[in-house]
């Protein structure tokens, strides 16, 4: 899938693992960039496994709209469709087999 960021400085921050590892710390970076490398090699956002380690799930509530991939027990990628126009089912749905693009909005604990 093509990946691209909701910010110039939240794509400076996840290419860099310097700057990764200074503001995640060593081992959440190191498990973020294998996630992020992970996501850009599926095809389409139905590839994306629903179990762990993956756990793609969709967010609702005020990040309805949203999905969600875990980097760890408590950080989550958190991911909109950047498919323009968005790939509908007959139902309204996501028509996530035909999802090609994200755009990462956050990286964070949002449990918290």
């Amino acid at each position: 899938m093509k990946v691209s960021f909701r910010s110039g400085k939240l794509e400076k921050l996840c290419n860099s693992q310097k700057a990764m590892r200074r503001f995640f710390g060593e081992e959440v970076s190191r498990k973020l960039m294998r996630r992020l490398l992970e996501l850009a090699a599926f095809e389409t956002l139905a590839q994306v496994p629903s179990v762990p380690p993956f756990r793609c799930h969709q967010l609702s509530g005020d990040r309805a709209g949203s999905f969600a991939v875990d980097v760890d027990e408590k950080s989550r990628i958190v991911f909109v469709c950047d498919n323009s126009p968005v790939p509908k089912l007959a139902d309204g749905g996501l028509d996530k087999s035909q999802v090609t693009a994200i755009c990462i909005l956050e990286v964070t604990d949002y449990h918290g």
